[in-house]
Order: structure tokens, then C-alpha cells, then sequence
């Protein structure tokens, strides 16, 4: 059970809301506060309280008002956006393959390709598994396609075919 929120706290929320800011930066909500130590605090406390989740360095993701216990879920292509900031990665692997309809199988990981990190990552309900690539191999595999009217980077659909006939 989450905890109770503060008149600023449920103010900042209303407006990110309000706002559609779901992933948002620490200069979105500078407005509500005088200092920055104010404003780490304020972080401080909503994701003790699983408010909201860091994301990267910069990025937080607030869970809607609207999450039942807390819970919530979004799509795995839009965290791996969000967390990449939409530059340097593609999605791959069977995440792509199901993505194009090459394959029926339903991954558990989906793997990113990025230019900056690697390894594996739980947020959310979603587990990315992050893999280096090139930024030439970025910019000549990956298209721009469009999940719930966010935009994010995937393999075309001739390299997802290409990597599952080199998996059999």
C-alpha cells in the first residue's frame, strides 16, 4: 500500500498528469520549488513511496494516479526510448523478429542495441537487456516506427529477417 502524499506532493503529481508528463525531467518540475535541495528531497520521498522510478541519471517515470496497488505497465519499447533519449539504439533480437511478425514467439527480454550501455535492466515490468552496438550500425539497421503515439527506433524489418535466418 503506498503511503500518503503532501499537499506539494499531490500538486506536482495533478500537473504532470495533467500535463501527460509520465516520463519527465527534474527542469519540468523546477517551477514547484525554490531550491534544489527541495527538489532531490521531493524525489527522495516519491520513490520511496513508489510514486515514481528512475529511469537514467536524468529521467523519472510517475506512476499514474490511476495504478492500482502501485502497479503499473508500459510498453518495453517506449522505456527503452525513454532511457536511450530517443538516440543512439534500435530495438532487436525477438523483440524486432515479433515486432515485424517474423516469429510467433513472445519475448521475455527485449533486447536494445545502444551506443552507451550494457547489461540487464528490470523497470517497470519490462526486462531490457542492453547490448553495444555502433553508431553506424544505429543509423543503417534502424527505423522509426510508432507504438501507442510515442515514436522509437527498431531494426528494419529486412535485418530482423536477416538476424533470424543466422539464428537457425
Amino acid at each position: 500500500m503506498m503511503k500518503g502524499l503532501s499537499k506539494r506532493e499531490v500538486k506536482v503529481i495533478a500537473w504532470l498528469e495533467f500535463n501527460n508528463k509520465y516520463f519527465f525531467e527534474i527542469s519540468d518540475i523546477k517551477r514547484f520549488f525554490k531550491k534544489k535541495t527541495q527538489i532531490y528531497d521531493f524525489i527522495k520521498r516519491l520513490v520511496r513511496k513508489k510514486r515514481i522510478i528512475k529511469i537514467n541519471r536524468n529521467k523519472y517515470y510517475l506512476v499514474p494516479i490511476k495504478a492500482v496497488r502501485g502497479g503499473w505497465a508500459e510498453h518495453p519499447f517506449i522505456i527503452a526510448d525513454e532511457i536511450c533519449n530517443s538516440k543512439d539504439y534500435f530495438i532487436g533480437g525477438w523483440s524486432a523478429a515479433n515486432y515485424w511478425g517474423l516469429t510467433e514467439q513472445i519475448p521475455f527480454i527485449t533486447s536494445v542495441y545502444t551506443t552507451r550501455r550494457q547489461g540487464t535492466v528490470k523497470i517497470l515490468s519490462a526486462t531490457l537487456e542492453f547490448h553495444r552496438t555502433t553508431k553506424k550500425r544505429v543509423e543503417q539497421r534502424s527505423v522509426v516506427q510508432k507504438i501507442q503515439d510515442h515514436e522509437f527506433r527498431i531494426i528494419s524489418k529486412e535485418e530482423s529477417r536477416k538476424w533470424l535466418r543466422s539464428r537457425r
